[in-house]
Order: C-alpha cells, then structure tokens, then sequence
C-alpha cells in the first residue's frame, strides 16, 4: 500500500511561488500516475495538475501556464511548482494516485490521499 506525504506548503504573497512535493512510500512509484488536487473552506475538491507514468502531464483550467508538475522516479517523489500565485489558490493541496484509467479531474478515481499540506496566499 503506498503511502503518500505531502510537503512545501506555507504563506507567500500573492505574485510569488512555491513548490510542493509528495514523497511515496511503499508500491512502485515509477508505475503509477499522480495528481495533486486542492481543496479550499466550503468548496469541492478540486483537479490541480496530474502527471502520467509516462510523464504526461495535465492541468486544470486555472493554473495552466502558472503550474508546473513534475516527478523524479529516483526519489519516489512528486512535485508541483507554483508561480504567479493568486489569493484564490488559498486551499489545502493533496496528492494522490490515480486508481482507474478515467477523466483527471475526478477526485474519486484516485486513492491513498495523503494528508494535504496548506497553502495560503495573501493579497
């Protein structure tokens, strides 16, 4: 059973960056796709970026072109690096791993959420 952590949260002003990362345990990490998801007070979780085994990648509508995910197979870990960050990408940040061959978006598909890692950006 693979276990997931999630790290790299924080405060940054709005327009700044951070990078996540989400360390596996456990499974063979190489073999799996990953997605990271947020989730902010009173809304539904929501798709954020994934990253096939393959590499591909993919992202939601609102952070194309400020979002970036990338994984290191050496170190069973996944990263998302996040730029021109705006007040509204306020939310807690999981990753988990896609279970189905399914749509990306779709939270249920993936599994072994790890705890999420808070990020909030002020104006």
């Amino acid at each position: 059973q693979v276990q997931l952590v999630e790290s790299g949260g924080g405060l940054v002003q709005a327009g700044g960056s951070l990078r996540l990362s989400c360390a596996a345990s456990g499974g063979t990490f190489s073999s799996y796709d990953m997605g990271w998801f947020r989730q902010a007070p009173g809304k539904e979780r929501e798709f954020v970026a994934g990253i096939s085994s393959g590499a591909t990648t993919y992202y939601g509508d609102l952070v194309k072109g400020r979002f970036t995910i990338s994984r290191d197979n050496a170190k069973n870990t996944v990263y998302l690096q996040m730029n021109s960050l705006k007040v509204e990408d306020t939310a807690v940040y999981y990753c988990a791993v896609r279970l189905r061959s399914s749509s990306w978006s779709v939270p249920g598909i993936f599994g072994s959420w790890g705890q999420g890692t808070q990020v909030t950006v002020s104006s």
